[in-house]
């Protein structure tokens, strides 16, 4: 007896590993939503729709990009964080989900609780640009006039914890002056602000704002990356006047918790593929972004680490969480 026991054993046993690929089979079995929380024309919007058509060719599902934008982040992020842990809804996020930690303890989800990881996607810098009219053509000359001028001017950002808020903020702390912020649901219509000279100061991502600089219809004055930027070789570093500033936007892609781990590993592997093709690389570089291709377990780490950063900046910036 205790030899068939051992021998059943024996043979269930290599049985176990090969039932989780299982749980994938079938999937997926209609289109796949990917949430994002922010508004049209952002980074994050463009970086959601890059991904449709390599993910849609690679799965044979048709992929739909959602917008819902609206408290800083958190209404789109909540119809994922409640969604069915299927693999057909996922969540296109940044570094405003890992500073709205900190930022938002009221907020109706946590990040690593009622999340997954799956893939990052890129990582970009920003443009410090100011409306045409705003008497400053430097770092150090918009400083003095902000120095100046103690909370008269304003600056925009998408909104509540974006990068662009977070951007500012530690802007005006390293250099000791004051501005006001105006949130807007989205950079796209923050941007739309600054042109239109509603708002005269901002911070954005460098792909979205280049082609506003080119033409004239803001200007820059920096860049926020540890070295000049290649779309924008003019324009100094921020931190070339401040030592130390350093600001960035990056992209990931999260999955409802409990989304089985091989439906998760497959998006990744697909990702991952995309953002390893050398035109993939060029089309990034030539948009100022950078691929992060990372397993699934690099990221969790990275997004951990991201946390207790943010909640540093955030301290450092002395934001009241709300």
């Amino acid at each position: 007896m205790q030899r068939r026991v051992f021998l059943l054993s024996a043979l269930a046993a290599p049985v176990l590993p090969l039932a989780a690929p299982a749980l994938a089979q079938g999937w997926p079995s209609r289109p796949i939503r990917i949430f994002v929380p922010f508004g049209l024309g952002g980074s994050a919007d463009v970086g959601a729709r890059a991904l449709q058509e390599p993910l849609s060719a690679a799965l044979g599902q048709p992929v739909v990009v959602e917008n819902r934008p609206g408290a800083g982040a958190v209404i789109g992020t909540d119809v994922v964080a409640k969604a069915a842990a299927d693999g057909h809804t996922l969540l296109l996020m940044s570094n405003t989900h890992t500073a709205n930690e900190t930022l938002l303890p009221n907020r109706p989800y946590q990040l690593m609780r009622d999340f997954a990881p799956v893939a990052a996607v890129n990582i970009a810098r920003h443009a410090l640009v100011v409306h045409p009219s705003v008497p400053a053509n430097s770092v150090a000359e918009l400083i003095a006039l902000l120095r100046a001028n103690p909370g008269r001017y304003d600056y925009a950002s998408s909104g509540p914890g974006t990068p662009y808020h977070i951007a500012g903020e530690v802007f005006l702390s390293m250099a000791g002056v004051q501005a006001q912020h105006i949130p807007f649901r989205g950079s796209n219509e923050a941007r739309t602000a600054l042109v239109a000279g509603q708002v005269p100061i901002m911070f954005d991502a460098i792909p979205t704002v280049r082609e506003q600089v080119v033409g004239g219809r803001v200007r820059g004055l920096a860049t926020t990356g540890p070295s000049r930027n290649v779309l924008l070789p003019e324009l100094p570093t921020v931190a070339e006047t401040l030592p130390g500033y350093e600001a960035s936007i990056w992209l990931g892609v999260m999955a409802p918790a409990g989304t089985p781990e091989p439906i998760l590993g497959r998006l990744n592997a697909e990702i991952n593929a995309y953002l390893r093709r050398p035109e993939t690389r060029e089309a990034q570089a030539r948009a100022g972004a950078e691929p992060m291709v990372m397993s699934m377990a690099e990221f969790d780490a990275f997004l951990r680490a991201d946390i207790t950063r943010q909640a540093e900046y955030i301290r450092l910036a002395r934001i009241t969480p709300s």
